[in-house]
């Protein structure tokens, strides 16, 4: 198949978008439930240990701070400029990684680490080396592996972004948004593409492997003229892979996005024709659209690991380390291990009060059943290749697939009337039209969707 073909049909995709899950997880995060807890995790860590099947590890930190508010925010973050709240809350991440540590003692290789937020540059360069410190002496770090973190272009400086690097990191992401003025003072977050780029450049010269940026359509005063023009100064920049998220409109869920006006948001078909003039012109400049939010270089890892079909999603999005089992760190991390996810506290009280009486504050996840084992290769099969093996799939979990999905394929067969797949004997394949519904395909196969059909809890598809 190749991977390149977009075809973006906005009428089609106005049609059939609805709301529904990211799917970084298959069952998906509010499925989770209390009833899994520390001692479960546990559990599971030291069967991963008696089977002796050796599994690299993937660790993502949680650094929740920010000094300001981005308006649009739906993050986990806590807004502070006070360094003594900072300073505790890596005391207790301190605690929490020397429990985790000996859980993997006979097996703590790590291949794949990132670090988001919040913000992980409100922290200091000695608190951050003295963080990745900290984890170096509990694990083995692969002098190959991929060691990410998230950058607010306005909390460093070019010498900040070599002594990252020094650290170990060597991918970078950076949050742009958009770089319209009127837009930026809209969701109260003013950069200029003067001082990204030189953030750029200073993470080219320091040898990071690929650079991300994020952008997001949909906010405050965005129309097609500056959208155009903030697409226009990324592609000049030329980062490795770009993320274009949509934003959701969720005040009453999320308390910053009360400071919005909502008279200032783009109409649905104008958001709709941004995220059209996004893909068109990310396209046209040599990217690849990897899926979902996502565009990479060809020579970008995650493009050749879509290539290669070794493509993987997971709670940071899309990955290149399928195998590896990984360590949720901080106030609201998710983990996963084995057939497991799991999931810490989700708020500063309950994480320290946990980690005080030693032990890891982990409130909830779920062990995943043989059916949401099957489902989740399919969904994930779908996500990342645009395509799914019915006699792959069959072989793996001993079933025949037409007969296990018969309901779900009478819903596919409308979607492909729709021009959004091909049913074929031995496949499923997704058209260049479907691969931007592809949330909406994969939700035929969502048995707990089909169960309670609740989707509002969801953010649109598109």
């Amino acid at each position: 198949m190749d991977q390149m073909t977009l075809d973006v049909d906005l009428d089609l995709i106005s049609r059939l978008d609805r709301n529904g899950p990211r799917y970084t997880s298959y069952p998906t995060a509010d499925r989770f439930a209390d009833t899994f807890d520390a001692r479960t995790y546990a559990a599971w860590t030291a069967r991963r240990n008696r089977t002796g099947v050796q599994r690299p590890l993937s660790i993502y930190v949680h650094l929740p701070f920010c000094s300001s508010l981005c308006y649009y925010c739906a993050c986990n973050k806590i807004i502070t400029r006070d360094p003594a709240k900072a300073g505790k809350y890596l005391r207790y991440l301190h605690r929490e990684i020397a429990l985790q540590a000996p859980l993997y003692r006979d097996d703590a290789r790590v291949e794949q680490m990132h670090w988001g937020g919040g913000t992980p540059t409100f922290y200091g360069l000695e608190d951050l080396a003295q963080l990745f410190g900290m984890l170096r002496s509990h694990f083995e770090f692969a002098p190959d592996g991929e060691y990410s973190i998230e950058i607010d272009p306005r909390t460093v400086t070019p010498a900040t972004i070599g002594a990252l690097r020094d650290m170990g990191f060597n991918r970078v992401s950076f949050g742009i948004q958009d770089f319209d003025p009127e837009v930026q003072r809209a969701i109260n977050r003013v950069q200029s593409v003067e001082q990204t780029a030189a953030l750029m450049a200073a993470a080219r010269a320091a040898g990071f492997a690929s650079i991300n940026v994020d952008l997001i359509y949909g906010l405050p005063r965005q129309t097609a003229e500056t959208f155009a023009r903030t697409l226009s100064s990324v592609s000049e920049l030329r980062p490795d892979r770009v993320a274009v998220y949509s934003y959701a409109h969720l005040p009453t869920r999320f308390k910053a996005q009360k400071q919005i006006v909502a008279a200032e948001l783009p109409r649905p078909e104008t958001k709709l024709g941004l995220l059209g003039l996004a893909a068109q012109h990310l396209v046209a400049a040599g990217y690849v659209y990897v899926g979902m939010d996502h565009f990479a270089l060809p020579h970008d890892a995650l493009a050749v690991a879509q290539r290669q079909g070794r493509l993987h999603r997971n709670f940071q999005g899309y990955s290149t380390h399928a195998e590896c089992d990984l360590i949720g760190l901080g106030v609201s991390a998710i983990g996963a291990v084995g057939p497991t996810y799991s999931q810490n506290a989700r708020t500063l009280s309950d994480y320290y009060a946990r980690l005080d009486r030693n032990e890891l504050p982990i409130v909830r996840g779920v062990a995943l059943s043989r059916d949401d084992l099957v489902r989740r290769t399919v969904i994930h099969a779908l996500m990342c290749q645009f395509e799914v093996s019915k006699e792959a799939v069959g072989i793996g979990y001993l079933i025949d697939f037409d007969s296990y999905f018969a309901a779900e394929l009478t819903e596919l067969a409308e979607l492909e009337r729709a021009g959004l797949l091909r049913l074929h004997d031995e496949w499923i394949s997704v058209t260049p039209k479907g691969r931007m519904l592809i949330r909406s395909i994969c939700m035929v196969f969502d048995r707990y969707l089909r169960q309670d059909r609740e989707t509002q809890r969801y953010s649109k598809t598109i």
